[in-house]
C-alpha cells in the first residue's frame, strides 16, 4: 500500500482512483462493508483503490472542549488498511481552515484533480465540508455535474442499532469483548509499542514486555489469554492491565500498566511495535498477602491461558 501524508506529495494514479472517504476508526463491519465494495469495483475496472482518511479525528478539532476518543490509532488503522489490500491511502491533517472548505472545492481541487477519482463510494450519513453541507444529495447532483460515479452503501446494523465506533468502544471499555469482536468483525486488538517498564515481572520469572497502547481502546483491568504479532509472527501469552496491587498500597496505586508475558520468547522488543489479540479474560486484577502467592496464581494463570489458546 502504497501511504501518503501529504496532499502535495501523492502521485495521481493515471488509471484514475475509486475512493471512499472517512475517519475508519476501527474498521469495523460497517467500514468493510465500503472497503470491501470499493475493492470489487477497483478489481473489475483496474483503478485505484484509494482510502482518504483524517488525522486527528475532525470531531476533536471541531468539538475540541470534548474530544472524541479513538478506538485504534491511526498506525493501527493504516496497519488494517494494508492488511485488507487497499492501494492508496492518504492521510489529512483535518484542521480548522481545512474543515471551512467548501465541498465543491474539495470535489474538485482535491478529490479530482489531485487524487484523479473517477468513482466514490460514501455511507448513507455521509457528510463533508464546511457546515456538513455537502451531504449525499449534494454529491449526487456534483457526479452528474463533473461526471464521476457515486455508489452510495447502505448503513449496517446490528440488532436494530448502527454499527459505530463509538459503540464498540463502549463494548471494549466494559469488558463486553464478544459483542465487540462481532461487530468488528475481527478480534479485539491493541497495537502498541513496548517500553521500559520497572521488571517487576522479570523478579517473578515471568518477565514482562509494557505496553504503550497510544491512546486505544483497552479492556477492564485483569489477566488475559491473548496472542502477540511480532513481525509477522505469532506467539502465545498472558496479559495484565491494572495497578499490580499486590507491589503497591491500596492507596496510593501507580498508573494503570499493561504488561503481555510471551510464552517461549526472550528477544529484545523495547521500541517495537507487536499487535495484541485479546482472546479470553481468565480473571479479574487481584491483591495477594506476598510474592510467592502472587508467583503460583501466575503459574496457573499460565496453565489457563495455555488451554484457552489451544482451543482457538
Amino acid at each position: 500500500m502504497k501511504l501518503y501524508h501529504s496532499l502535495k506529495s501523492v502521485k495521481r494514479p493515471s488509471s484514475g482512483s475509486i475512493v471512499a472517504i472517512g475517519v475508519f476508526d476501527g474498521l469495523h463491519k460497517g467500514h468493510r462493508r465500503i472497503i470491501n465494495t470499493l475493492l470489487k469495483r477497483s478489481k473489475i475496472t483496474g483503478r485505484k483503490s484509494l482510502i482518504l482518511t483524517f488525522y486527528p479525528h475532525p470531531a476533536s478539532v471541531l468539538y475540541s472542549k470534548n474530544p472524541a476518543p479513538l478506538l485504534i490509532s491511526l498506525k493501527h488503522r493504516l496497519r488494517l488498511l494494508e492488511e485488507l489490500g487497499i492501494d492508496i491511502a492518504v492521510v489529512i491533517e483535518f484542521t480548522e481552515k481545512f474543515s471551512r472548505m467548501k465541498p465543491e472545492r474539495f470535489m474538485r481541487g482535491v478529490l479530482q484533480k489531485r487524487l484523479g477519482m473517477k468513482e466514490m463510494l460514501v455511507g448513507d450519513d455521509f457528510v463533508f465540508g464546511n457546515n456538513a453541507a455537502g451531504n449525499v444529495e449534494f454529491l449526487k447532483s456534483l457526479s452528474e455535474k463533473y461526471g464521476f460515479t457515486l455508489t452510495k452503501i447502505r448503513l449496517l446494523k446490528s440488532e436494530r442499532r448502527i454499527i459505530s465506533s463509538t459503540y464498540i468502544r463502549s463494548l471494549i471499555i466494559r469488558g463486553n469483548l464478544a459483542r465487540a469482536s462481532r461487530l468488528l468483525g475481527r478480534p479485539v486488538s491493541i497495537l502498541g509499542t513496548v517500553k521500559k517498564g520497572r521488571k517487576k515481572g522479570r523478579l517473578l520469572g515471568y518477565p514482562t514486555a509494557n505496553i504503550d497502547p497510544h491512546h486505544e481502546a483497552i479492556p477492564p483491568s485483569g489477566v488475559y489469554a491473548v496472542y502477540v504479532y511480532y513481525r509477522k509472527k505469532k506467539y502465545k501469552g498472558i496479559l495484565n492491565i491494572g495497578v499490580r496491587p499486590t507491589f503497591y498500597p491500596v492507596r496510593y496505586p501507580p498508573e494503570p500498566t499493561i504488561e503481555v508475558h510471551i510464552f517461549n520468547f526472550n528477544k529484545d522488543i523495547y521500541g517495537r511495535d507487536i499487535e495484541i489479540i485479546f482472546v479470553k479474560r481468565l480473571r479479574p486484577e487481584k491483591r495477594f498477602k506476598d510474592k510467592e502467592g502472587l508467583i503460583n496464581k501466575i503459574k496457573l494463570d499460565e496453565r489457563k491461558a495455555r488451554n484457552a489458546l489451544k482451543e482457538i
